[in-house]
C-alpha cells in the first residue's frame, strides 16, 4: 500500500518546498483540496507548477469540484496537465455542497450530480480525441495515459459508486475513521461487479493528521475548522485530527486492513518540518 500526503492549505508560499521535500521520502503522492469562495491556492494551477518542480512523485486533486468547471475547459487543463508531468497527475473529483462555491461560479447547486455525470461523459469523448460536438471539433492536446488521466471519485452517497463504476478508475474514501472507509470500499466494488468492469477500482483512503508542539497542532486544528465551517460535523472532523505518530501508524494499519491501495495523510498544519516528521512515523518509526 501506498502512503501519499495532503498539502496544506494555511501558506500557500510553502507549497513549493513541501513538493520538494515529499519528493525526497517514499511518499507516493502530494495531493490539494478544492474550494472557490476560500483561501485555497487554486488546485490545478498549483499542481502544475509542483509538477514542474518534481520528476517522481504523483499529483491529485483531492478532491476537485468539477461542476463549479466549464466543462470544455476542465478537459483541456487536466489533460494538458497529464501530458506535461508525464502522467504523474490523478484527477480526483467530487461535488461539494457549499452553496457560496456555487452561487460564485454561477451554478445551480441543485443539479451538480447531473451536470458531473454530463462532464464526465464529455470529458471522456474529448480525451480519446472525439469532437465536441457536431459543430466544434476536438480538443486538444491529447493526454499521457490513453483514455484520459486517473479519474477518482469522493463522496458517500450511493450515486458516488455507480459514477465510479460507469465513468472511473477508483475512488477517495474521506472524513470518515478508516474502518467506516473500509465499508465503502465494499460498496464501491459491488458497483464495480455490477456494471460489469474488468480489472478492480482503485482504492484511497484519506485520514487528517499533523506532529509537532502544541501551538502547531492548535493551528492545524483551526485550519481543519475553518474549512469546515459552519457544517455539523466540523467538531468531529477537528476531534478526528491524528497528532501522535502511534495515531498516524495505526490508521495506516487499519487502512491498509481494509484493503486501500492508498492511504492519504491529509496535513493541516503548514510548516514544511512536517513532511519529515509524517516521513519518520510512517516509515522510519515502529
Amino acid at each position: 500500500m501506498s502512503v501519499g500526503l495532503g498539502l496544506p492549505i494555511g501558506d500557500p508560499a510553502q507549497l513549493l518546498s513541501w513538493a520538494r521535500h515529499a519528493e525526497a521520502t517514499p511518499f507516493s503522492t502530494v495531493a490539494l483540496l478544492d474550494r472557490l469562495v476560500f483561501d485555497n491556492p487554486e488546485p490545478l494551477i498549483t499542481l502544475a507548477t509542483l509538477a514542474g518542480a518534481t520528476s517522481r512523485i504523483r499529483l491529485q486533486t483531492e478532491v476537485l469540484l468539477a461542476p463549479l468547471h466549464r466543462t470544455a475547459l476542465l478537459a483541456k487543463q487536466a489533460a494538458t496537465l497529464d501530458l506535461l508531468s508525464g502522467s504523474r497527475f490523478t484527477l480526483g473529483i467530487g461535488i461539494g455542497g457549499r452553496e457560496d462555491d456555487y452561487l460564485a461560479a454561477g451554478v445551480d447547486l441543485r443539479t451538480r450530480g447531473r451536470r458531473l455525470d454530463a462532464q464526465m461523459a464529455t470529458m471522456r469523448r474529448l480525451w480519446s480525441g472525439e469532437p465536441l460536438s457536431a459543430d466544434v471539433g476536438p480538443i486538444g492536446p491529447a493526454p499521457a495515459r490513453p483514455g484520459g488521466p486517473e479519474v477518482l471519485f469522493g463522496g458517500f452517497v450511493p450515486a458516488v459508486m455507480e459514477r465510479v463504476a460507469r465513468w472511473g478508475d477508483g475512488f477517495l474514501g474521506a472524513a470518515l475513521p478508516p474502518r467506516q472507509i473500509g465499508g465503502l470500499f465494499r460498496q464501491v466494488e459491488d458497483a464495480w461487479d455490477r456494471a460489469g468492469r474488468t480489472g478492480r477500482p482503485r482504492l484511497l483512503a484519506q485520514v487528517n493528521a499533523a506532529l509537532g508542539p502544541e501551538p502547531t497542532l492548535d493551528r492545524a486544528r483551526a485550519e481543519v475548522r475553518a474549512y469546515y465551517a459552519p457544517h455539523s460535523f466540523a467538531d468531529h472532523v477537528v476531534n478526528g485530527l491524528l497528532t501522535t505518530g502511534a495515531q498516524i501508524r495505526e490508521a495506516v494499519a487499519t487502512c491498509r486492513e481494509v484493503g486501500a491501495d492508498e492511504v492519504m495523510l491529509y496535513c493541516w498544519a503548514p510548516d514544511p518540518d512536517q513532511v519529515e516528521r509524517l516521513a519518520a512515523a510512517v516509515f522510519h518509526e515502529g
